[in-house]
């Protein structure tokens, strides 16, 4: 079947709409399984801080029934006497599912990082309830202090910076990524036109949203090499010099290639941004970090310049949450250059604001953030849910108490098991890096035709077939969906496979499926030979 004219119909797509199309393909084939690897959700979750979160929703359900009111309407709790209360609340539940973890917590908490234990109970309390707006609209504030020391160990390997990282929690990354753009454009830091560096192959929403008629941003691609483990060449990183270049936005680790950067290249741009870039605006998403040991995000070596995106999505299996924070850095570039702006400008900006604080010119990036995320006049309901912050807390507090790593070790050997299961099934050896984060992996199958048969046959299949000829194909006649790696700025006729969402065994399958697929096209192309 020639699938040529449809193809180029398709390629014009996000690989995440194409991946629709390739569903549709899959499932016409009743008779086979369809094998779905092409999204990211992880097929996991995380049980005991969602045991504990349910758990102490009876705790915060007693405490609003001390005082009724009405029947069947309980009193808004009180702070007074809360921690004592939940003391034996816990001591009465022991023996109920999440409450050892909610113990361990608290005493955390008290004793460790010193928060009032009455104030924290409450807050968690008031929160899960949630009768009131958020309050403070850009965190709660014992929620701030928790979340800040689990991304302390998980984005700064235990060595935070010096100074205090400010957070926004947001609903999800996604929503992150939407403040960030909004908040730069309006307060005058990037303008259409400017010039932003991408760091690619990256996860395609980012390289979309710069080309929409809200930003009309021009793109430099920094690219990563697939023959050096996908690492930026030092080459790449100096096109951050010119100062032409207003940002440099990033998926670390990498989304295809999930490969976390050096730590040398991060002490390259660190240098870069406290020499001869000291504007430069550093923009990146890590949510992947907790995948690889040892992680450091530009967050902890550049924190002046960078503001941090973090995601609990993947690494507790809670996509549906929407738990995401905004880390921005107390002593940053973005104020001081919101500072410097025009009078102009300057003006505009104060009017923007007006309505929201008494001194416009003092407001931090990131309240402004806050501001934009409900079009300025709405500020007053901001913010991320309550009970979504109780479980962002819970899911912190879980890896703060975990001194052994167990979670994190059992999470990156599900990925990396099934990593190894893939390759072998294709037949190569699987990438030895200590910087893959193994959630996905990205397989170059002009690369792997050469390797495995010859340099001609590769040139025929590039030369001979669309981009995403090969992922439809695994559709149509394999019933497997995988995401068209091209589609990410990764090498064109790539597909990118999430390790995260299906069964070990799967990756059996897929591997296989691959194989055989490219020894079809190599059968057909001997047979045109002759």
């Amino acid at each position: 079947m020639d699938f040529s004219s449809t193809e180029k119909k398709y390629e014009a797509l996000s690989p995440f709409e194409l991946k629709n199309k390739e569903i549709e393909m899959a499932q016409t084939h009743h008779e086979r399984m369809m094998l779905n690897a092409g999204r990211g959700n992880p097929n996991w979750v995380a049980v005991t801080p969602r045991q504990a979160f349910f758990e102490f929703g009876h705790f915060a359900i007693e405490e609003t029934q001390r005082t009724m009111i009405r029947p069947e309407f309980g009193l808004s709790p009180g702070e007074d006497g809360a921690a004592k209360r939940f003391e034996e609340f816990l001591k009465k539940n022991k023996d109920a599912p999440g409450v050892k973890f909610l113990n361990e917590a608290y005493l955390h908490v008290k004793n460790e990082l010193k928060i009032d234990p009455d104030k924290f109970v409450f807050e968690m309390v008031d929160g899960i309830i949630a009768d009131h707006y958020p309050t403070p609209d850009r965190m709660l504030e014992c929620s701030e202090l928790i979340v800040r020391k689990y991304l302390d160990m998980a984005m700064c390997d235990n060595q935070p910076p010096k100074g205090t990282f400010e957070l926004f929690a947001t609903e999800g990354g996604t929503a992150a990524m939407d403040y960030i753009f909004t908040t730069l454009k309006e307060n005058k830091l990037i303008h259409n036109g400017d010039k932003i560096a991408l760091g690619t192959p990256i996860f395609t929403p980012y390289i979309e949203i710069p080309q929409l008629n809200d930003y009309q941003l021009v793109e430099l691609e920094v690219q990563q090499d697939e023959n050096e483990d996908w690492q930026y060449p030092d080459s790449e990183i100096e096109k951050l010099a010119d100062p032409d270049v207003k940002a440099f936005f990033l998926v670390n680790p990498s989304n295809p290639s999930s490969v976390s950067i050096h730590q040398s290249t991060l002490d390259k741009i660190a240098e870069l941004v406290t020499t001869r870039r000291k504007d430069l605006i550093l923009l990146t998403d890590d949510v992947y970090g907790t995948f690889v040991n040892g992680f450091k995000s530009l967050a902890a070596v550049a924190p002046l310049n960078t503001i941090l995106v973090y995601s609990f999505s993947k690494y507790f299996g809670a996509t549906g949450w929407r738990l995401g924070v905004i880390g921005i850095h107390e002593d940053n570039v973005f104020d001081k250059a919101i500072a410097a702006l025009p009078d102009k400008d300057r003006d505009e900006l104060r009017q923007r604001y007006s309505t929201v604080v008494l001194e416009p010119d003092k407001m931090k990036l990131i309240d402004r953030m806050v501001a934009d995320s409900r079009a300025v006049a709405l500020n007053h309901t901001a913010g991320l849910s309550t009970p979504q912050q109780v479980q962002m807390v819970l899911f912190s507090l879980f890896c703060l108490i975990d001194k052994e790593d167990n979670y994190k070790k059992t999470a990156q050997d599900i990925v990396a098991k099934r990593f190894k299961t893939l390759y072998a099934a294709v037949g190569i050896p699987h990438p030895e890096n200590p910087y893959d984060a193994h959630y996905y992996t990205t397989i170059d199958v002009p690369v792997l035709a050469k390797t495995r048969y010859s340099d001609e046959f590769a040139d025929y299949l590039v030369k001979n077939f669309e981009p995403i000829d090969f992922v439809w194909r695994l559709a149509e006649e394999k019933s497997i969906v995988l995401m068209d790696g091209g589609g990410f700025d990764a090498p064109n006729m790539s597909v990118r496979v999430s390790l995260a969402n299906l069964p070990d065994d799967a990756y059996d399958k897929i591997g296989k499926g691959i194989s055989a697929l490219l020894a079809e096209y190599h059968t057909n192309w001997e047979k045109l030979k002759k």
